[in-house]
């Protein structure tokens, strides 16, 4: 059940904005109701880009706005919609984005959220082309078996603060540890939002994997997430991750250039490049299990990709991991096992190699990637399969296996 609304606060905690946005049109979000769509239809709040001003541009119903905007309210109540999150997880924090909708925003809103089977859904219609509508009494009558009104509360009714009118974000941070399926927005008591972002990490159903097929173990959208990285100049690790293909080189990894490349470049006999450097990123799998192939994909990157990579597992405790995050990753040598040796890549391609792992069925809870001398890649895929058995215990304690289950704990 839901607690009643109360006031709350923002926060200035960012580091979530780097997840995915599960909410997002990109990976199958979906508004499923929405109480008015007079001026702006609510699908607007999910799509993938940046919002945008069109200073000139009208419609038959008022201003032309790149978000939701709901009529200026004259019956009793207030504006909400239900969205149907793309991926399903646990949520680490909202973007509640105002921009350009200065003199229109809704001065207030909550998220709540709710965690349903597909058994339980209600035949909701169609939305179609919404501008100018409002909910109909069938529409009204579908959603209100969704109970909505006593999904919990996330973030309660809290005042938006506009800035710059072509930036105006309001961030909250989420300590929730469920995952979930639904959020429903409500403004009070109208008004417009640009984009609502819900960014997390996915949580799988491990009962329902298929044992005979191998599943990527470091995807974002079951649970994997970037625990530490050396350099991000122009892209985070988390967007190799990502699911589907990139769509362009703004949706990889991308590190700056490494100040110490030698003056003239030279190759060994493999014709590897003979560097002193190199970048990396470390992930957390979102479930141990045992790696049998590796995909480094660098589409997009035809001027700046790697020269080469390597892909490193190891098994760490909870603890063990938040000390190495202390520790900026500095982790001993033989603790990593080699999943692929030091391999040449070559520009704009998917590369898939078998994991050294394949035959040793050597089960780990983490994975580095590294390149040198730097670059980008725009995809990272290991593939492979869940282990209910893992080596999770502090090294100066006995070694004993037990069970993990899925989804198991996840921090940024």
């Amino acid at each position: 059940m839901g607690d009643s609304p109360k006031e709350g606060k923002l926060t200035r905690f960012l580091d979530f904005t780097q997840l995915i946005d599960m909410a997002s049109e990109a990976v199958g979000g979906k508004v499923l109701f929405a109480t008015d769509d007079f001026f702006a239809p609510a699908e607007n709040l999910i799509k993938s880009d940046n919002p945008s001003f069109k200073e000139h541009e009208y419609t038959e119903f008022g201003k032309w706005m790149d978000g939701w905007q709901t009529r200026r309210k004259r019956i009793p109540g207030h504006d909400w919609c239900v969205i149907r999150l793309g991926i399903s997880g646990v949520v680490r924090g909202f973007d509640v984005d105002i921009s350009y909708f200065e003199g229109n925003h809704a001065p207030r809103m909550s998220i709540q959220a709710a965690n349903l089977g597909e058994d339980k859904l209600p035949e909701i219609p169609e939305r179609g082309v919404r501008t100018g509508a409002a909910a109909t009494p069938e529409e009204l009558e579908a959603i209100a078996e969704l109970k909505s009104n006593d999904w919990n509360y996330l973030v309660h009714m809290t005042e938006l603060k506009p800035g710059n009118p072509a930036s105006s974000h309001n961030y909250f941070l989420i300590n929730s540890q469920q995952r979930w399926t639904h959020v429903r927005l409500n403004i009070f008591p109208d008004g417009g939002i640009a984009r609502l972002r819900v960014y997390g990490t996915g949580q799988n159903d491990w009962t329902a994997t298929d044992p005979k097929e191998p599943i990527d173990l470091v995807t974002i959208a079951f649970g994997g997430v970037c625990v530490g990285f050396s350099n991000a100049h122009f892209g985070h690790p988390n967007n190799m991750i990502g699911v589907s293909k990139a769509k362009s080189i703004a949706d990889g990894w991308e590190t700056a250039r490494r100040l110490d490349r030698p003056p003239i470049l030279e190759n060994d006999e493999n014709g590897t490049l003979l560097v002193p450097g190199c970048e990396w990123a470390v992930f957390r799998l979102a479930h141990p299990g045992v790696i049998t192939q590796i995909e480094i994909d660098t589409s997009y990157f035809k001027g700046n990709f790697p020269d080469n990579c390597k892909v490193d597992g190891c098994v760490l405790t909870t603890q063990e991991e938040e000390d190495m995050i202390k520790q900026k990753w500095n982790l001993p040598a033989h603790k990593w096992k080699a999943l692929l040796p030091v391999t040449k890549l070559s520009p704009n391609q998917s590369h898939l190699f078998d994991s050294l792992t394949l035959e040793l069925q050597d089960v780990i809870t983490h994975a580095r990637l590294t390149i040198a001398p730097d670059g980008g890649v725009s995809r990272l895929r290991l593939k492979g399969f869940p282990s209910s058995i893992c080596l999770l215990r502090s090294r100066d304690k006995p070694m004993i296996r037990f069970a993990v289950k899925g989804g198991f704990r996840a921090n940024l």
